[in-house]
């Protein structure tokens, strides 16, 4: 059994237990519940303590792995500015579209308390919700004190500051220095993995403390979830196409054409890596891209960019506002995009399910949201990925369509 289903065999089973306790007797479920909560908050708890070193490790690589891939040519230079150019535009229609797309859905105000008391508390230090203390608080004072308060949002610029630094001082310090970010990065990841080991149990404890509390709501809220998340999914993979048409030069059927024999194996592997012989082939010969274009661009997207990882990222933060009823501003959804994108770039890679709370939690907790939900987040995003990995490699092809378009020009 993968670990994917053994996650979703302790959220059904979890479910299914505490509705039958509320449905049965209502101070059984409470007791019940009472009894389940210190797990899931031990599971949740055993996730947040990596999160401040792996998003500062995973930053500072990130920023180093693209400083050198710019620094390889004029065609990965393009390509790095489109990647960041398409990131930032897919997270924010995100945030534009994602709050719209929720409010069509009615808010269950029980959700409130029963997430309160299932999972692990609001972080430290909320995001400041006006422009004045939004743009004081992007610069740390004291890096080591926001790291300690977990305050997600100036512990990035100040790994985007030492990231950039790194690649200023002699290149065998700078070796050295990467060697031991790196080193950081895959031990945390390690212990993910440890702690994802027991998963099913952590999941199927937050479940069953909710759903004995508050019935089917949280069911009902983690469908509107996935359905949320695969219609924007969907919704950037459209809007590659006329990206395309318009700065790629391409005919849109010859084009959408192209992109059936990767998106199939995408569908059907889950892994844009898995997809990237069938995107070259459609790339060599179906769009005749220049193959120096195709093969330097492709690869490079596939390691750097990953255009539904800001759309998820945003999305989730969204839903967890709309659980809580709390109406997001406008400072704190562009702060959250804007972050989606940074993580988005040093997070490309990796699991998706191993990464989940590293990468979701800076964004909500940027946005100066609760973190109860994630851990149940985290057991039903692996629905979606299908749909994600289709919008990846879909994203891909319109990035090197882009690049391939100003190459030409240059010879031309």
């Amino acid at each position: 059994m993968s670990a994917t289903t053994r996650v979703l065999v302790g959220l059904a089973t979890g479910a299914l237990i505490g509705l039958l306790l509320a449905g049965w007797n209502e101070s059984v479920a409470l007791q019940v519940a009472n009894v389940a909560q210190p797990i899931g908050k031990l599971w949740l708890n055993a996730l947040q303590m990596t999160v401040v070193p792996l998003v500062l490790a995973l930053v500072v690589v990130g920023v180093n792995t693209a400083t050198d891939a710019a620094a390889s040519g004029r065609i990965a230079r393009r390509a790095i500015v489109v990647f960041i150019v398409v990131l930032t535009g897919g997270a924010v229609f995100a945030a534009l579209a994602a709050p719209l797309v929720f409010s069509l859905f009615p808010h269950n105000p029980a959700l409130v308390a029963a997430l309160d008391h299932a999972s692990m508390p609001a972080a430290a230090q909320a995001a400041p919700v006006n422009w004045i203390d939004t743009l004081v608080a992007i610069v740390p004072s004291n890096a080591i004190m926001a790291a300690a308060q977990s305050a997600m949002l100036p512990l990035v610029v100040f790994a985007l500051f030492l990231g950039f630094a790194l690649t200023r001082i002699a290149p065998a310090r700078r070796a050295l220095l990467m060697e031991f970010f790196q080193a950081i990065a895959d031990a945390m990841i390690v212990i993910v993995r440890w702690v994802l080991w027991i998963a099913p149990l952590g999941v199927f404890a937050l479940i069953l403390s909710v759903c004995a509390r508050s019935g089917l709501g949280m069911l009902s809220a983690l469908g509107v979830y996935v359905l949320v998340e695969c219609l924007l999914y969907l919704a950037v993979t459209v809007m590659m196409l006329p990206l395309a048409v318009a700065f790629g030069g391409e005919r849109l059927r010859r084009f959408a054409l192209a992109l059936v024999p990767a998106q199939v194996v995408a569908i059907s592997t889950q892994s844009s890596l898995a997809s990237l012989p069938a995107m070259l082939e459609s790339a060599d010969r179906r769009l005749g891209y220049p193959k120096q274009v195709a093969a330097l661009v492709l690869p490079m997207a596939v390691s750097l960019f990953r255009l539904t990882s800001p759309v998820q990222y945003v999305t989730s933060a969204v839903f967890i506002a709309w659980a809580y009823g709390i109406d997001l501003s406008t400072a704190q959804l562009l702060a959250g995009a804007l972050l989606a994108v940074v993580i988005s770039l040093g997070s490309v890679g990796l699991p998706g399910q191993v990464t989940f709370i590293a990468t979701n939690l800076p964004v909500a907790q940027a946005m100066g949201l609760p973190l109860s939900p994630l851990g149940l987040m985290l057991a039903v995003d692996t629905i979606p990925d299908a749909l994600a990995t289709l919008g990846n490699v879909t994203g891909d092809l319109t990035a090197t369509s882009v690049v391939a378009r100003q190459s030409r020009r240059d010879t031309a």
